[in-house]
């Protein structure tokens, strides 16, 4: 009943419809590698198993029997990407690039996506950086958070990086600062304004993108000047957590003799661009506490971040409220919207908010 409910789009699902489908992509709450296979949410949707993965595989746009496996395989936010566009459609956005690559390895990919003619250009831009533990993740699953942004004005691209042993620490900082480069060298193509360029990323990925805006040298490496980033936002990021807790953690890092290089909390500095740090307090994957942690850090160097720990909310809410259904709770969009206008971003007269 419920993916049935959100295949349809039907504006006059209930209000009871979509908390289930909330509920149901819970089921792998920890959305980014650490909890539950996506096959549990999908057998128990409505009963039909296999034939419910053949019917989303199919929207994804492979009608094919193999197509089902790999919907299994990939992130639960695949599904995720699914519910937002039953709910939220197809307008106010265009991908012009997809499955682009800045590398050659096969997790260096990046999406591009656009808003619609009709908006004044050069538009800001927002590079987004996956979570997924350092294991897992696909910018191709994501394209919801491009929908999100481009409809309120910005160029989204969506930056992907080596995972798991190929992508373990300091590869992954490498791949994004060369994310980063890319987006420098070619957004203008798409209208994109390579003065005004922001990072966000969640969980894994707001690793990655807050050590670049911390750690000169990932961003330096790559050519990238000093004050290029305008902006940083981390999603429910781990910003100070050794020691390792998790085997994410520990893979990606423990091979690292000094561990307090890999830790964001160690490069506060005074001359950090803007940052905007949200989580949750009900978050059990990573603690409130990274965020607490790195913004007292900043506040003593004193380059005060903005902290923001919204009530009731989890790991994975930070990523499902930028995807629709969900997104009409705007606890988490409005103030993300809000701080990238006072750092150069779409003005709220461009930010347009969608039923």
């Amino acid at each position: 009943m419920i993916f049935r409910c959100l295949k349809r789009r039907r504006a006059n699902c209930s209000a009871d419809s979509q908390v289930l489908v909330q509920d149901q992509l819970r089921l792998a709450r920890h959305v980014h590698g650490h909890g539950a296979p996506l096959r549990c949410a999908l057998s128990s949707a409505n009963g039909r198993g296999i034939g419910t993965q053949k019917n989303i595989a199919n929207d994804l746009g492979d009608n094919r029997p193999a197509a089902a496996g790999r919907v299994l395989a990939r992130q639960p936010v695949a599904v995720l990407d699914w519910a937002d566009r039953q709910f939220g459609g197809n307008d106010g956005y265009r991908i012009a690039l997809a499955d682009g690559h800045y590398g050659n390895a096969t997790g260096q990919r990046v999406e591009v996506i656009v808003p619609d003619a009709g908006r004044t250009a050069p538009y800001p831009v927002l590079v987004f950086i996956h979570g997924g533990g350092w294991h897992a993740g696909d910018p191709r699953d994501y394209r919801f958070v491009g929908r999100q942004f481009a409809r309120a004005g910005y160029v989204v691209v969506l930056a992907g990086y080596r995972l798991g042993p190929e992508g373990r620490f300091p590869l992954m900082l490498q791949d994004s600062a060369a994310a980063v480069a890319w987006t420098r060298e070619n957004i203008a193509r798409w209208s994109g304004d390579p003065e005004r360029v922001f990072l966000m990323g969640q969980s894994a990925g707001a690793y990655n993108a807050v050590m670049l805006a911390l750690e000169r040298q990932w961003l330096g490496r790559e050519g990238v000047p000093e004050g290029f980033v305008k902006g940083v936002i981390g999603l429910s990021g781990p910003y100070d957590f050794h020691p390792w807790t998790s085997d994410s953690a520990r893979n990606a890092f423990g091979h690292v003799a000094d561990p307090q290089v890999t830790q964001p909390i160690h490069f506060a500095r005074s001359d950090a661009p803007p940052i905007l740090l949200v989580t949750g307090d009900a978050d059990e994957t990573v603690r409130p506490r990274n965020s607490q942690a790195l913004a007292a850090a900043q506040q003593a160097v004193n380059r005060p971040v903005e902290l923001l720990i919204l009530p009731g909310m989890d790991h994975s809410d930070t990523v499902m409220k930028l995807a629709a259904p969900f997104n009409r709770d705007r606890r988490l969009l409005d103030p993300v919207l809000a701080f990238l206008a006072a750092h150069g971003g779409a003005s709220a007269t461009v930010q347009t908010r969608r039923p």
